[in-house]
């Protein structure tokens, strides 16, 4: 190497697939945070020990399993992104990323402060989602 060569960082190329998953982990960590967080705001422990999920009601059978069914597709995302088909993890990503974008605009008025700024922060990453499989090369065959 030259004495007074100019040294660069090399520029890598992540593919689509790679980025897709780590977005989607991304949220998953976004989603856990807020939850935890959201357990030190005055009165939220005792109202999830009697039983309250707050905006979604009572904590039956149902709405758990409906919760745990919303949480395991992102969840699921962060694995089917890198190995599903390309055609298919590029059209269920960007589903998906639209989906969940519509989920969190709902929760995000009438929040707190820290869990709005959350909740923008993961619409962005699920919107990250669906421009990035939106601009996935498509190689021809």
């Amino acid at each position: 190497m030259k004495k007074n060569a100019k040294r660069s960082i090399e520029k890598v190329r992540v593919p689509a697939p790679v980025r897709l998953s780590l977005l989607w982990a991304s949220l998953m960590s976004l989603y856990i945070y807020n939850d935890y967080l959201v357990m030190f705001t005055p009165g939220m422990i005792d109202e999830m020990s009697a039983g309250s999920l707050g905006p979604l009601g009572e904590a039956t059978d149902l709405t758990l399993l409906g919760v745990a069914v919303v949480m395991a597709i992102p969840a699921s995302m962060i694995f089917l992104s890198s190995m599903l088909p390309s055609h298919a993890s590029r059209w269920l990503n960007m589903l998906l990323g639209a989906i969940y974008t519509a989920i969190q605009a709902l929760t995000l008025f009438g929040s707190p402060p820290f869990y709005q700024f959350i909740v923008s922060v993961e619409i962005i990453a699920t919107l990250l989602i669906i421009w990035t499989a939106a601009r996935w090369p498509v190689s021809e065959s």
